[in-house]
């Protein structure tokens, strides 16, 4: 078995020493990789060169889950990536530390990150949508209709039809067309 370590460069000089000091006397080769907003393998040009580089019973060194990634919680989604993907990871430090050989080795944690980031950004899409409102701003996506499509819509409806109809007719939702038709007739300009 061979391990390779891999150790992301960050701003903190200290911080990529830290990770060095801890993988490299263990590690046949120790690579660098320049710490990106990049959270998938195949996005990751170093971490895919390493892992390409890494045979079935080899194995990827860290220092930490959190090195992986910019927070704890992209740390542990790239190593469940890395599981799925059939890579033995090694974590040195933290809580986490110990050999990960297969996703059965970090199910439970593996759910309870997803359901954290998923809750994380349900949090932050209502946060964001009430502060939104907050300043007047309308929610959803901008309606456009203009002279032509309103027109359209007074004359199908005069013809009779449904909303439901029209609304087929000239691709747009049901909800746009009762707008329309909520509001004043248009005065036919181009008559």
């Amino acid at each position: 078995m061979t391990l390779i370590g891999l150790v992301r460069v960050t701003r903190d000089p200290l911080h990529v020493q830290e990770q060095h000091d801890a993988v490299g006397p263990m590690c046949a080769r120790v690579f660098e990789e320049e710490s990106s907003r990049r959270r998938l393998v195949g996005s990751r040009p170093t971490l895919l060169a390493v892992v390409e580089q890494l045979g079935t019973d080899d194995r990827l060194v860290v220092r930490k889950v959190r090195d992986l990634a910019r927070s704890m919680v992209d740390g542990w989604e790239l190593l469940i990536e890395l599981l799925e993907h059939g890579i033995a990871v090694r974590v040195l430090e933290g809580s986490d530390a110990g050999d990960y050989n297969e996703l059965s080795d970090i199910r439970e944690a593996a759910r309870e990150i997803t359901d954290m980031r998923r809750s994380t950004l349900r949090d932050r899409i209502k946060d964001g949508l009430q502060a939104a409102r907050e300043r007047g701003a309308p929610g959803g996506r901008p309606r456009v209709v203009d002279y032509t499509m309103r027109a359209a819509i007074f004359k199908q409806r005069d013809r009779g039809e449904t909303l439901r109809a029209i609304a087929q007719l000239l691709g747009d939702s049901i909800g746009t067309v009762h707008n329309v038709l909520r509001a004043e007739k248009p005065t036919d300009a181009s008559s």
